[in-house]
């Protein structure tokens, strides 16, 4: 009997990265689908390769190629499905293009998934956008921080029972996945579970503007360059370390069964909330010095609050946070300056005769 595979699309991404390494030092075989598209995860498929060897397999394809996708999942046992456009901005400006990853790829996932002998339980991570901007929440401002007004909202969090509203096509698109995959244990029998993630952050993380922007801030401030600031700062996200995240996915997979046709908020909660001018004053604490940075206007679908109310999968499944931000940010902080000065290129020192 060959050994069982789990299989992870986007496995060369950031948080696919660190679910491989998880896996695979657990001894588990492990197989990558990914395109490469996004900048520095080849370096993140080697720094796998390196410590995992023969236990990773890497497949060079896009989850829009259907066959692909069936040659991937021959054999798998556990799908995550990581793969996706995810950037609100790219989808306004390409959005058949936004739609045919997320939405139709994410089709061809479940479907090569529904066509297997023994179909694989499958975990899709989706976003906090599919509830839209959220903008009939009343809100107060209290300091540097956007906070509901309404307290027990503020102790607790956004739960799963708010109405979705897909807001972008982003919204739109991960919103259609997020509902096919809930609808394929309903009407297929399969065994799936989604996760509604607000900020994920940590080591690994290439971030930019559009997406990962914890790390986009700390690299920006590493190499002396100005932030952009998209409205006044003040939004609130609650971010959670990828340690504890990995620490979800697996015991999203240990309780598969009873999770399955279940979508779950996963954040760090009211206790992990900061604003964006919160972030900058770790950053000056860090760094020694504050980011210079520039006001732009607010995006389409920015929700000036969002956190996430975890309590259901914290029920479900007894997990917990356990990184608090101020050691996370410092940690990831660290990995990034590590990585920054060692690809500097090094000062030539000019010979000298005696």
């Amino acid at each position: 009997m060959s050994e069982a595979v789990t299989l992870i699309t986007g496995g060369a991404g950031f948080v696919g990265s660190n679910l491989a390494h998880r896996l695979l030092d657990a001894g588990r075989r492990v197989r990558i689908l990914d395109n490469l598209c996004r900048p520095g995860v080849e370096q993140n498929l080697q720094w796998l390769r390196q410590n995992h060897g023969e236990r990773l397999e890497v497949m060079v394809a896009d989850i829009r190629d259907a066959e692909a996708v069936d040659d991937a999942m021959s054999g798998v046992t556990q799908v995550f499905h990581f793969a996706a456009q995810v950037a609100v901005t790219t989808s306004l400006a390409q959005p058949r293009e936004d739609f045919a990853v997320n939405a139709q790829g994410t089709v061809n996932v479940l479907e090569s998934a529904r066509s297997q002998r023994q179909p694989p339980a499958l975990l899709l991570t989706s976003t906090n956008k599919v509830y839209g901007a959220l903008d009939d929440i009343p809100l107060t401002l209290e300091g540097q921080r956007y906070l509901p007004a309404d307290l027990a909202l503020r102790s607790q969090g956004i739960a799963e029972s708010r109405p979705l509203d897909f807001h972008s096509p982003y919204g739109c698109s991960k919103g259609s996945a997020d509902q096919y995959a809930i609808d394929y244990a309903r009407s297929y029998g399969l065994t799936t579970c989604v996760f509604r993630m607000s900020c994920i952050y940590g080591p690994r993380q290439f971030g930019t503007e559009d997406q990962g922007w914890v790390a986009h801030f700390l690299l920006r401030a590493l190499r002396g360059e100005s932030i952009t600031i998209y409205g006044d700062g003040r939004q609130v996200r609650d971010v959670l370390f990828v340690d504890d995240l990995v620490d979800a996915f697996l015991a999203a997979e240990q309780h598969a069964p009873k999770l399955s046709g279940r979508a779950f908020n996963i954040g760090g909660g009211p206790g992990s909330s900061i604003s964006l001018l919160d972030l900058l004053d770790r950053i000056e604490q860090l760094h020694g010095t504050r980011p210079r940075t520039v006001l732009d206007g607010w995006r389409t679908g920015d929700q000036r609050y969002y956190v996430s109310d975890t309590r259901a999968f914290e029920t479900a499944t007894g997990w917990r946070r356990t990184v608090d931000p101020q050691a996370g940010i410092e940690r990831l902080y660290s990995w990034l300056a590590e990585r920054e000065q060692s690809s500097r290129p090094r000062r030539k020192v000019a010979a000298t005769t005696a």
